[in-house]
C-alpha cells in the first residue's frame, strides 16, 4: 500500500476544514455529512477522483468525530444503542463489499452511481414521504403520559 504525501498550501487546509464544519454541521443537524457533503466537495474544490473522495470520507468515519454530536442525541434519548450496534456490524460488512465493488468500476461509472442515488433520494424526501410521526419521546416529553391501564385517561 501506497500513501500519497500531499503538501498542502494554506488555501487547501481552510478549504477542507470548511468542508468538515459543513459536513459536521449537517451530521448533527439532519444526520449526514460523509457521502452528501464531504465527497463531493472534495471532488470539486479539492480536485480528488471521486474514488479518492469516497475512501477520505470511509476514513473520516474510523474515528469516533462525531462523538460531541452524538453525546447531545443521547442525552435526549435518540439513540438506539442496539440498532447502531446492529448497524455497525452490517456498515462493516457493506463498507467491505461496497468498496471492493467500487474499485473495481471506473471512475465515470461510480461517480454516476453516486449522483443517481443522490437524485433519487432527493425526489424522494421531496415528493413522496408520506410519513408525519411527531416527534415526542417519552424519555423527555413532560406532556407524554405511558403504560396507563386501558381507559385510564389521566
Amino acid at each position: 500500500m501506497t500513501v500519497k504525501k500531499n503538501n498542502m498550501d494554506t488555501q487547501t487546509i481552510l478549504i477542507v476544514i470548511l468542508i468538515g464544519i459543513a459536513a459536521g454541521t449537517l451530521s448533527g443537524l439532519v444526520g449526514v455529512g460523509g457521502g452528501i457533503i464531504i465527497v463531493p466537495a472534495l471532488v470539486y474544490f479539492i480536485g480528488f477522483s471521486q474514488k479518492t473522495a469516497q475512501g477520505t470520507s470511509l476514513g473520516l468515519i474510523l474515528l469516533p468525530v462525531g462523538i460531541l454530536g452524538v453525546l447531545q442525541y443521547y442525552k435526549q434519548g435518540h439513540i438506539d444503542v442496539k440498532v447502531v450496534g446492529i448497524l455497525a456490524i452490517g456498515f462493516i460488512i457493506g463498507g467491505y463489499l461496497g468498496s471492493r465493488i467500487a474499485l473495481n468500476l471506473s471512475q465515470e461509472t461510480v461517480k454516476k452511481i453516486f449522483a443517481g442515488l443522490m437524485i433519487i433520494i432527493a425526489i424522494k424526501m421531496l415528493f413522496f414521504d408520506k410519513y408525519h410521526q411527531t416527534d415526542s419521546n417519552p424519555a423527555t416529553d413532560k406532556n407524554v403520559v405511558t403504560n396507563l391501564p386501558p381507559g385510564n385517561d389521566s
